[in-house]
């Protein structure tokens, strides 16, 4: 079955076959097609097995991001008393004098700023620089009214990296 051919010094044996079979066989060459469609498949699928893997868990939250301060409630008040019974509303009278913006929050790692951006018809008229300590702190701003303030207003409530955190709308009327 193998003969040798001399080349140089080197012997190489050479498989001598039949004339009415295959170089290797039928077996062998549809097993080593199937191994190759096979890995092609892998290679082709693998990749994007482990993006949908990458995407389903997510990034580990950052250490800045999981020591964010967690806003628990927030909302618009007559007056500017935190303590006493104010009445929550999204709907001011001019006459009311003065509005607040009340904001809580709870697990606050460390001493950070908040902002309280108070819109008049999509105009920013101020912005409240606002302490928050820990554990937990409630915060407030106010503004004083005007006649020239009725119409819509907004207050964005964001972060030091200007991420807002919640948006109030109201109106100031007669």
């Amino acid at each position: 079955m193998f003969r040798a051919q001399n080349l140089s010094s080197f012997q190489i044996p050479v498989i001598s076959q039949a004339p009415n079979q295959n170089f290797i066989g039928n077996n062998m060459t549809i097993n080593w097609k199937r191994r190759l469609i096979v890995i092609c498949l892998f290679f082709v699928f693998l990749p994007s097995f482990f993006l949908a893997h990458a995407q389903d868990r997510g990034t580990p939250p950052s250490p800045a991001v999981a020591n964010k301060p967690k806003l628990t409630h927030a909302a618009m008040r007559k007056g500017a008393k935190e303590s006493s019974v104010q009445s929550n509303s999204v709907v001011f009278p001019i006459d009311t004098g003065r509005i607040s913006c009340l904001t809580s929050f709870t697990a606050v790692p460390e001493q950070i700023y908040v902002y309280h951006k108070w819109f008049h018809r999509d105009k920013l008229t101020t912005t409240k620089k606002l302490l928050l300590k820990p554990p937990q702190w409630s915060t407030m701003s106010t503004i004083l009214l005007r006649e020239a303030d009725k119409g819509p207003w907004r207050v964005e409530i964001t972060d030091d990296n200007d991420n807002v955190l919640r948006v109030l709308r109201f109106s100031i009327v007669d």
